[in-house]
Formats: C-alpha cells, sequence, structure tokens
C-alpha cells in the first residue's frame, strides 16, 4: 500500500487511457439512445450489426497493442526516425486492413446477421445498417493505428482530444440526421461514418507528421512484416478470449431465458469495468516499452511490479463493492424475480473474479509491452482449452449460470496462471530498440 515513485508515471498515462478506452462504447451508447426512440425492430437490428461491427474492431486491435509495443521501444532507446518509420507503416496497415475489413463486411452482410440469428424486416435493416457503416471501417482502423503510434511515444492526451471531438460531432450529426432530416437508421449509420471519416483524417495527419522527418512515406515490407507477426498474435489471442465469451452466452442461452438476463447484467458489467484495468494495462505497456528501449531492466520490472499491484488493490476494491451491491445492482437493470435470483446466485463469483481480473489484465499489457505476443496468443488458446468443457459440461449436468461463471473464473484463474508465471520468470524482460522476446 506505500506509495511507490512510479505511481504519478503510471496514473499519467492510465488517465487519459481510460477516457479513450470509454469513447468506444460511448458510440454505441449514442446511437442506442437515438435509435431506440425509431421502434423495436430499428433497435434490434442495430443490436445485430454493432455485434458484427464490434467484433470486426475488437480483432483488429492489433493495430494498436502491437504499434504501441514496437514504437516505445524504439522512443525508449532515442530511435525517433525509426519509430517515425513505424507510424507510416501503421498508417498504410491500417488502411488496407480497414479497406479489406469494410469490403468483406458489405459483401458478407446478410450472411452474417444471418449467422446471428436475425430474421425478416430486422434482418433486412441490420444488413442495410452494416453496409453503410462498413464505410467508416478504414477510418476506425487509421484511428487504432494512431492511437498506437501516439501512446508509443507517451502521448495519451491528443488520442482522447480526437476521440472526444468525434463523439461529439456523431452525437450532433445523428440527431439532425435521423430527425432533422427522418433519415430513420441510415441517417444513424452515416452520421457515425462521417464522423468516423473526421477521426481517420486526424490519425492520418498526426501519423504522416511523425513519419515525414524519417523520410520513410511510402510502404515497407521489412518495417511490415514484424508488424503483420505480431499481429497474427494479437488476433489469435483476441480471437481466443471472445471465442471463450460467446461460448458462455451461447450455453447460458440454452440454459434458460432467465439465467441468460443474469449473465447478461454481469457480463456488461465486467466489460464495463474492465475499462479501468484496460486502462492501466495500457500504461503497463508504454512503461515496460519504453524502459526496456532503454535498457533499463531493472526499471521495467520494478515499474511491471507496482503495476501488478496496483491492479490488484483496484480489483480487490471492485470485488468488494459489487458484493456489497449484491442485492441492489441487478435490481437497476430488471425486476424480474427470476432473473434477479439467477443474478443473486452468480453475484459472489462475478465479484470474485474481479482481483484475478485485474492482475491478468495487468500481466497481459507488461507482456504486449515487451512484445511476447506469441506467449499470449497461446496462454489464451491454453485458457479457451481449459474453459470450454467446464461450460459444456454445465450445460450437461446442469449446473445452470453457476457452473458458467465458475467455468470462467477458472478460464480468467490460466489465464493469470499463465501470464503470472512468465513475468515472474523473466525471459520477457530482454532490452534493446526491438523486442527478441524467446
Amino acid at each position: 500500500m506505500a506509495r511507490s515513485p512510479y505511481d504519478r508515471e503510471i496514473l499519467a498515462l492510465a488517465f487519459p487511457a481510460l477516457g479513450a478506452l470509454a469513447a468506444e462504447p460511448t458510440y454505441l451508447l449514442v446511437d442506442t439512445a437515438i435509435v431506440g426512440h425509431l421502434g423495436t425492430r430499428e433497435l434490434a437490428a442495430l443490436a445485430l450489426a454493432a455485434s458484427v461491427l464490434g467484433t470486426v474492431t475488437a480483432l483488429c486491435n492489433f493495430l494498436a497493442y502491437g504499434t504501441t509495443a514496437q514504437v516505445a521501444r524504439l522512443h525508449g532507446a532515442g530511435e525517433g526516425a525509426r519509430a517515425g518509420a513505424v507510424a507510416a507503416q501503421a498508417l498504410w496497415l491500417s488502411l488496407a486492413l480497414g479497406v479489406i475489413a469494410a469490403s468483406a463486411v458489405a459483401a458478407f452482410a446478410e450472411p452474417l446477421v444471418a449467422l446471428l440469428g436475425g430474421e425478416g424486416r430486422t434482418a433486412e435493416l441490420a444488413a442495410r445498417y452494416l453496409r453503410l457503416a462498413a464505410l467508416g471501417l478504414p477510418a476506425a482502423m487509421l484511428a487504432l493505428g494512431g492511437q498506437g503510434y501516439l501512446r508509443g511515444v507517451s502521448d495519451l492526451r491528443t488520442p482522447l482530444i480526437v476521440l472526444i471531438v468525434a463523439n461529439v460531432a456523431n452525437a450532433v450529426l445523428e440527431v439532425v440526421l435521423v430527425y432533422g432530416l427522418d433519415t430513420g437508421l441510415d441517417g444513424s449509420a452515416l452520421g457515425t461514418v462521417i464522423a468516423q471519416a473526421g477521426m481517420g483524417a486526424a490519425f492520418a495527419i498526426l501519423l504522416l507528421r511523425a513519419a515525414r522527418p524519417a523520410g520513410a512515406i511510402g510502404p515497407r515490407l521489412e518495417i511490415l512484416r514484424p508488424m503483420v507477426r505480431t499481429g497474427g498474435d494479437i488476433v489469435v489471442r483476441t480471437g481466443a478470449l471472445l471465442t471463450a465469451f460467446v461460448l458462455a452466452s451461447a450455453v447460458t442461452a440454452r440454459i434458460g431465458e432467465a439465467s441468460l438476463a443474469a449473465h447478461q447484467i454481469a457480463f456488461q458489467l465486467f466489460i464495463f469495468l474492465a475499462l479501468t484495468l484496460d486502462a492501466l494495462a495500457i500504461a503497463g505497456q508504454v512503461l515496460v516499452g519504453r524502459r526496456l528501449g532503454a535498457g533499463d531492466v531493472g526499471g521495467a520490472f520494478a515499474a511491471s511490479r507496482r503495476m501488478v499491484t496496483l491492479a490488484a488493490m483496484v480489483g480487490v476494491g471492485v470485488g468488494l463493492l459489487l458484493l456489497a451491491g449484491r442485492e441492489v445492482i441487478p435490481r437497476a437493470f430488471s425486476s424480474d424475480p427470476e432473473v434477479l435470483a439467477r443474478a443473486h446466485d452468480l453475484w459472489p463469483l462475478f465479484a470474485a473474479m474481479q482481483p484475478v481480473a485485474a492482475v491478468t489484465f495487468a500481466f497481459d499489457g507488461i507482456l504486449l509491452g515487451a512484445g511476447d505476443t506469441r506467449f499470449l496468443a497461446l496462454a489464451m488458446v491454453g485458457a479457451l482449452l481449459t474453459f470450454a468443457p467446464l461450460a459444456l459440461l454445465a450445460l450437461a449436468a446442469g449446473w445452470g449460470v453457476i457452473g458458467v461463471w465458475a467455468g470462467l473464473n477458472v478460464l480468467m484463474l490460466a489465464r493469470a496462471a499463465a501470464t503470472g508465471h512468465r513475468f515472474r520468470g523473466r525471459r520477457w524482460l530482454v532490452p534493446g530498440a526491438v523486442a527478441k522476446v524467446a
């Protein structure tokens, strides 16, 4: 509990990171609030489309995480020109991936909606929304790459400003288009696309500005290759994590509607609380990458250890608050006695997960900052393989939603055990401007 010399630096990075992380769900909240007044069918269509777009964005988060790790090392090593060259490659990779993702989403909009269970007029509206919203994906990818670079050079204030402006523009545009011009669900999609276009342009300018002094504006394969390799590792890690969450929801849906509703309450709160913990993880990426780049192995480990301690403290605090609100918090989301009973049953498991999740996220951020992405991918696949049989057994044995959440706790414990062992082994503490973790 004693203060550490690293606390101020950690918090200075974590607070603006938290604001930037909160921007993405804010987009969805604004869309939901505006579209919700159009009708239930439109809101259901938005929910289907948002699921697809959210998954695509999550799988591409390596554009931010991978870029941060590389740039932080180079920045710490005093290699400003090489960091600028990475900025240019982040731009090209983000733009290329955005165009590919937009084309795929637009081309397969109808099958994707059908895969999620969309039917009839709702499915038609969702597919149309996806085709329009896909136009904004290149800009959204540019925003991820831009944030990754700026985090790497310890500038978390600029991304926060750009994202706040984009969110305000999105809200104004949607109100004007949906209500002022009576464009319905199309207006919601187009308002977001226009706001994303402005955001993407801002990040593109920032990336080009960083790359210009290095004289490396065009694509360079020797820089793109390691970025793609690291990105592949992070995609596997993220994909395994998303698979675990989807499996948990699918199993709970087959247990019963009340159990699914209780699971949804706890899970959405978990996602919301994860924003705070991810902010600490981003601070860990920056601090570790910068110190390893500068050759300060001791400082990297000491800062990381403090990060884990702070994360554990936050996790314990959150868990205790959840336990204290066991009778109150679920009632803010439902008044159904059966749903509340299921939520009451799973709540201790939900609260108990928080300290473990907090420490796990901290380890993730530290190892990402060190460039130890291959290990993180393998650890997450291993955790998924541990969780999947438990989730299916919960359904077969009639353990209900409690069994599912017990499995989620085991999933988090498996991740914590694997990444914690890696952390203590110190194989990730490889100094230098380029990550070469074995």
